[in-house]
């Protein structure tokens, strides 16, 4: 009985070890570096600009960090601005994070932002909205 015991449990490890691996470096419990690649900025009279990060006032290069519920530039990045991490989940394989970010200070430039991170592969998208403004921001993230 008891090598019945240790046999199935080495069986339930064998089916669930590839997936706690796989989604372990996507699951918040880790700090994650991101790159940002493309930019696309939709208005709405029908304009649909493709742009790079630093178009738009975006660090090229950041860091989730969970513990402290906030985005922040590398330290090699020009820019020292944080953006705080309201809500986390995760749906259907994807790390969703929510916030708002009051934007650069004296200027009308704040925005909600959604980021989802596939659990699987770490490609991201965020989308941002502002005053008669639209983000769709491609990336992706690594564990660090």
């Amino acid at each position: 009985m008891k090598r019945f015991k240790l046999l199935a449990l080495a069986f339930i490890c064998i089916l669930i070890a590839p997936q706690l691996i796989s989604a372990g470096g996507f699951d918040g419990s880790k700090p994650l570096m991101c790159a940002l690649f493309d930019v696309v900025e939709c208005t709405p009279d029908g304009n649909i600009d493709e742009l790079t990060p630093e178009d738009v006032n975006l660090p090229r290069f950041f860091i989730i960090d969970f513990k402290e519920k906030k985005f922040r530039p590398v330290k090699a990045s020009q820019s020292k601005r944080t953006s705080k991490i309201e809500r986390v989940t995760h749906i259907q394989g994807k790390l969703i994070l929510q916030g708002a970010d009051s934007g650069i200070e004296n200027v009308r430039d704040g925005l909600g932002w959604s980021l989802a991170i596939s659990e699987e592969t770490g490609k991201m998208v965020i989308t941002a909205s502002g005053d008669d403004v639209g983000f769709v921001v491609f990336g992706a993230c690594t564990p660090q």
